[in-house]
């Protein structure tokens, strides 16, 4: 067992010398298709693609006064939470944000300090929030990414809006999709860390719960004890706990911010972690993987790395 935890940490770095980059590499315009699937998509790196979407009227028109114009008294989703931490690893718990439905003026009152609320608010619902709750935003922007979608023969099978508040994090993660992120305003910045690098990064399972507000203001937990246990990374890349994490050192993450007007290229499972500049607006696309043998190589990977104890 000792050995194959051995050979896994020296494949990761392997991948790190031979093919993957130091920083995340820009691209000045969008790609071929073909291009795209043979140069990134096929080897599974990430990159930032400038230009892609510079023709999107959404990125001068998505102002707080347009927005509110425009989808003011829309009722969307909206994350709320005590610390800005929603899906995260709190103690022993999995918590989830508390899911308010509230009126998109109401949201940007609280982003511009026009109203005081307890807690940090971000609208992060996913399963294409901005087809479903937001429509009339839809003439601002594309609902695919033209190149992307001939690159993998289909349309996206979701395309999210995202705005939040500087205190919103998105905890380290990985998604089955293929990811196009495009920044409308303000910068996303983000820690990704390739799939190679799962025996350096620890995993645990946990009881989920969700965030409540109670009539007083504060938060409690609230156990979800019909759920299933989750199983979710507890380390938090910002202050990483060495001394319990100790295989995380191993690690080689890489960090870029995304302004407005970029669209990052986040490929399938890949492990990311988000945090971003107040009152930023993003728009991704997910194309749900392939079940082939990509998935099959790095689902190999994910079983080695827990069979041998997760993180080295």
């Amino acid at each position: 067992m000792e050995s194959v935890k051995k050979r896994l940490a020296e494949f990761s770095l392997e991948a790190h010398d031979l093919y993957l980059s130091r920083a995340v590499p820009y691209l000045e315009a969008p790609p071929d298709p073909l291009n795209f699937y043979r140069d990134w998509i096929a080897p599974n790196k990430p990159c930032i693609i400038r230009n892609a979407f510079s023709h999107w009227p959404a990125l001068s028109r998505w102002t707080p006064e347009y927005l509110r114009e425009k989808v003011g008294s829309k009722v969307i989703s909206v994350a709320v939470t005590p610390n800005g931490y929603a899906d995260a690893v709190n103690g022993d718990r999995f918590v989830m944000p508390e899911e308010r439905r509230m009126s998109f003026s109401s949201v940007l009152d609280i982003l511009q300090g026009k109203v005081q609320q307890r807690g940090v608010f971000y609208v992060q619902k996913q399963c294409s929030n901005l087809l479903d709750e937001l429509p009339e935003l839809t003439d601002d922007v594309e609902t695919h990414v033209s190149w992307m979608s001939a690159a993998l023969g289909k349309l996206p099978d979701a395309v999210n809006f995202w705005l939040g508040e500087a205190s919103a994090v998105t905890s380290m993660h990985k998604d089955h999709y293929e990811n196009l992120y495009c920044v409308i305003s303000g910068e996303k910045n983000f820690i990704l860390l390739p799939p190679t690098d799962r025996p350096f990064i620890p995993y645990g399972v946990y009881q989920p719960a969700v965030y409540r507000q109670r009539g007083d203001g504060e938060f409690e937990i609230v156990d979800q004890s019909d759920a299933e246990k989750v199983p979710w990374i507890p380390l938090d890349p910002l202050d990483p706990d060495l001394e319990r994490y100790p295989g995380y050192r191993a690690a080689r993450p890489l960090r870029c911010s995304v302004k407005a007007g970029e669209m990052l290229y986040l490929p399938a499972l890949w492990f990311h972690h988000v945090t971003q500049s107040h009152g930023a607006i993003a728009v991704n696309f997910w194309y749900d993987m392939e079940y082939d043998i990509k998935y099959n190589y790095y689902q190999l990977l994910e079983t080695l790395s827990e069979v041998t104890g997760g993180s080295t």
